[in-house]
């Protein structure tokens, strides 16, 4: 299959790279968002100090992988 030339002369970003960057993304994005909400859970339960910051960073790692993986699939789709 040819690679599409953009009009100056630049190719399109591959299948692949257009899933990782969806990824990245999403990861981000969903990273911010576990900041937040895991702030405030976290700290709504009692947390302190060093529970604190592991409880809101496992958080924020599982919200931005999911969120990522939502928005890799999004990509991968639209492909």
């Amino acid at each position: 299959m040819p690679v599409t030339v953009g009009p100056y002369g630049q190719s399109q970003p591959s299948c692949f790279d257009r899933i990782k960057m969806g990824f990245m993304m999403g990861f981000a994005v969903g990273m911010a968002a576990g900041a937040l909400f895991g702030t405030f859970s976290c700290l709504r339960i009692g947390m302190r100090g060093r529970e604190l910051m592991g409880g809101v960073g496992k958080t924020m790692m599982q919200s931005g992988g999911t969120f990522g993986t939502f928005m890799a699939i999004g990509m991968g789709i639209r492909c």
